[in-house]
């Protein structure tokens, strides 16, 4: 009977072990993170170490996956996810968040920023906190950093030098009106087909242009089905990590903080690999045989002026203006 009692109480002491150890593993949060890059991009290989680094800094209990390359859908179904709950957190251009919340859209307002640098700048201004604040009391989102995406340039199979050179042409952009005011103001023809089919767009003919940062260009292969790349430049470009609400409402303000410090240090490793790997490319794109086209920018700028207005688009004189002024 002794030997009974003593293997009983071995057993629920050993249970109760078992209950403890346990106990972080019950409390822990799984959340998944979406964006459309691909793996071998530093917007996701920085995604993969905000993730694990939030997971060490909460002692484990945020376990974060990502899931790259538009595997959790396309990039508005992932937008579409952080206000349905079937996303927690994701990368992606405020081009989406400014569906909602109109104003945080300037930033794509072409020829707005001089370089990567000043569009740096302005996620640090108190210009772009207003719109952060408006747009999370608008949807309950939580941008937390803002990682520098690239300058955008166009590539096609017609080279051009001017805005006048664009007529006619059939050019894949993304859905959203400041993406189309410079090929609509120099008479083109945009087409929004979804990033994950614009490879197969160009190789087909479906459009024979599109625009988007040289590091893009490269690791999506569009250099692979187009032979000019003129520099444009139109739109020096950012993405934003953002937050669900029904993730950012639950957490503590020291994992708010956490959340945010490690986001933001991502953001900013991924832009000083986008900024080395973009000053790369022009040499290697040439060596591939492509055209580099250098273009009389001002011919864009002023017919973007004249036929997309900013206020045609919407957007407050006073924010282009704070944004312009910003060093």
């Amino acid at each position: 009977m002794r030997t009974f009692s003593k293997l009983a109480f071995s057993a629920a002491a050993i249970a109760v072990t078992a209950l403890i150890a346990a106990g972080p593993v019950a409390a822990q949060t799984k959340l998944k993170w979406g964006h459309v890059y691909e793996t071998g991009e530093p917007y996701h290989k920085w995604s993969v170490w905000a993730g694990d680094e939030i997971k060490k800094r909460t002692n484990g209990k945020y376990e974060i996956t990502v899931f790259p390359a538009s595997s959790l859908g396309k990039e508005a179904d992932l937008n579409q996810g952080l206000t349905l709950g079937t996303i927690d957190m994701l990368i992606s251009g405020t081009s989406y968040a400014m569906r909602s919340y109109p104003r945080i859209g300037i930033a794509y307002y072409p020829f707005i920023f001089r370089d990567a640098d000043h569009m740096l700048a302005y996620s640090k201004s108190p210009v772009f906190q207003e719109m952060v604040d408006g747009y999370r009391a608008k949807t309950g989102i939580q941008i937390t950093a803002m990682t520098y995406y690239g300058a955008r340039q166009t590539s096609s199979n017609r080279p051009f030098t001017d805005c006048a050179g664009m007529k006619g042409l059939k050019i894949r952009v993304p859905d959203s009106p400041a993406y189309m005011a410079t090929p609509k103001s120099c008479g083109a023809n945009p087409a929004p087909i979804a990033f994950a089919e614009v490879y197969l767009a160009l190789q087909n003919g479906t459009v024979e242009a599109q625009e988007n940062p040289l590091t893009t260009i490269e690791a999506k292969k569009f250099y692979e089905v187009q032979k000019a790349i003129m520099m444009t430049s139109h739109i020096v470009d950012g993405i934003v990590t953002q937050i669900a609400p029904h993730v950012w409402n639950k957490l503590s303000d020291a994992e708010k903080k956490i959340f945010t410090d490690v986001t933001r240090e991502a953001a900013a490793s991924a832009t000083a690999d986008i900024k080395k790997r973009e000053a790369e490319l022009v040499d290697e794109f040439k060596k591939k045989g492509l055209q580099i086209v250098t273009v009389d920018r001002k011919s864009f700028s002023d017919a973007v002026l004249k036929n997309v207005p900013l206020e045609s688009m919407g957007y407050d004189k006073k924010d282009y203006d704070r944004i312009i002024a910003i060093k």
